[in-house]
């Protein structure tokens, strides 16, 4: 008798701890926005945005996975949300959306991608180049269509092909830097100048491909690039100051770990009084003195364009070329300017997509 009741406790016991591991049916918990973006993966767990209500139309799920917490790629997730809106799919009336940031750690993003899948999204939206890699990996053996924003090189990421058609069931929208316009735009600022420090990441391949162009594009314009390469945040600090100790100024690229760590390299370059350049509007925000750079804002609505037309069937991501955002607009910090000294040429703040007047915060 004793037997007969400790085997059924046992049965019982192991169906509950099954019922836990939160499968892909029944009550799995889904994963809510983490405020700013700043959660990892075990963080940000609770409830998914509410899902909508049954409306006789068609509703779908999207997990949004993002490699790193900084302004760009948390612009980029916005935008996308409000392209969707502008296609007619919105959160709390036709879209439930999971977001997770992996804060820069690959093993986490492996494992944000795996949980969007258990829970049957109908797409993954991935911001950066390192997620993007991650999840057309994960995706491959099934029919989960993925849209990435923010990545550089499509075609080095082995993403897309040359004539810029997709390897598989993924598209969406590179954030290729304007290298030629912004070299323009600091020798304009910067006449005397001869030597640019660009730092980047050894693992992030899109920041290598950029680095190329920079060191192709460079002696044209009277530059000589020196470059410093880091395995990751740690190596940030003391980087900074040996680059800082070569150059006339510092450039910036689209690095997830450099930009994730750029007030750092604010508070150096500002110690030493050199100016660093941007490559977007969110940096130029925060202390960097310029940019011929891309909104990532508009970047984020142009990958949401595309996917409302996978989601309502009207293309599949496999027959959709990846798309490059055109325009470049100049951004200056005429705060940055005045402590460092410079006064920007009037041919390029006439024309400004926005100039800032302070120093704000950074969300990292």
């Amino acid at each position: 008798m004793k037997k007969t009741i400790i085997a059924a406790f046992m049965i019982t016991a192991m169906a509950a701890a099954a019922a836990g591991c939160g499968g892909s049916g029944g009550s799995s918990q889904k994963t809510a926005p983490a405020e700013n973006g700043s959660g990892t993966a075990s963080q940000n767990s609770g409830e998914a945005s509410e899902a909508p209500a049954s409306s006789g139309e068609d509703s779908y799920t999207i997990g949004i996975g993002q490699y790193a917490v900084h302004g760009s790629l948390d612009n980029c997730r916005e935008g996308f949300l409000q392209g969707l809106a502008e296609e007619g799919i919105e959160e709390g009336k036709n879209l439930t959306v999971l977001y997770e940031n992996a804060n820069g750690d690959g093993s986490t993003g492996t494992q944000i991608i795996s949980n969007f899948l258990s829970q049957d999204v109908d797409m993954v939206c991935a911001i950066a180049t390192p997620m993007a890699q991650t999840a057309y990996g994960a995706t491959k053996r099934t029919d989960v269509p993925v849209i990435y924003t923010a990545v550089t090189d499509p075609v080095i990421a082995q993403l897309a092909t040359e004539d810029k058609m997709p390897v598989g069931n993924i598209t969406g929208t590179s954030d290729k830097l304007p290298v030629e316009e912004q070299l323009q735009m600091i020798r304009q600022i910067l006449p005397d100048a001869k030597t640019i420090g660009i730092m980047y990441s050894t693992g992030e391949v899109n920041s290598q491909s950029t680095l190329e162009e920079y060191k192709e594009a460079a002696p044209e314009y009277g530059f000589e690039i020196v470059e410093s390469g880091v395995s990751g945040a740690a190596d940030i600090p003391l980087a900074a100051d040996n680059l800082l100790s070569q150059v006339d100024c510092l450039n910036n690229l689209t690095d997830n770990t450099v930009v994730s760590s750029l007030p750092i390299i604010l508070d150096k370059s500002e110690d030493k009084g050199i100016p660093v350049f941007g490559s977007e509007i969110e940096q130029v925000r925060i202390g960097c003195l310029a940019s011929m750079g891309l909104d990532y804002i508009e970047l984020g609505k142009q990958t949401g364009h595309m996917a409302a037309q996978v989601l309502k069937g009207e293309k599949e991501a496999s027959e959709m070329p990846y798309e490059i955002i055109e325009e470049a607009s100049f951004y200056g910090n005429s705060a940055v300017a005045e402590s460092l000294g410079i006064t920007l040429p009037e041919e390029l703040t006439g024309s400004a997509a926005q100039m800032f007047d302070s120093i704000g915060e950074s969300n990292s």
